[in-house]
């Protein structure tokens, strides 16, 4: 994942604190205040503003979508480790594993 951000602005502030909040491991690039000069923002999102999120050829624009992207890659990663631990076979009782009380 890589971050394109401002270091002042209040949105860029919060997705910073989502990511370190679910603990995600990102590249970051602190781009111009001048949005024309923002090229490497231009050439990935087809716009200007900040922040933006690449995730893979997943690309947001948006503060409220990165935060959802963030929160939903969190509880899928968590939902994934649970779903392996319940598909682990459970080994058969054999005569001398069973209880005898």
């Amino acid at each position: 994942m890589k971050l394109y951000h401002v270091e002042w602005c209040p949105d860029c502030e919060v997705v910073r604190q989502k990511l370190a909040e679910h603990g995600f491991s990102y590249e970051h690039e602190i781009v111009p205040d001048m949005r024309p000069m923002r090229q490497q923002v231009h050439a990935v999102s087809g716009q200007y503003y900040v922040p933006v999120l690449v995730d893979g050829e997943t690309v947001l624009t948006e503060t409220y979508e990165i935060v959802a992207y963030l929160d939903m890659k969190s509880v899928n990663g968590q939902r994934k480790s649970t779903i392996d631990r319940q598909q682990e076979p459970t080994p058969p009782l054999s005569s001398s594993d069973e209880r005898k009380d």
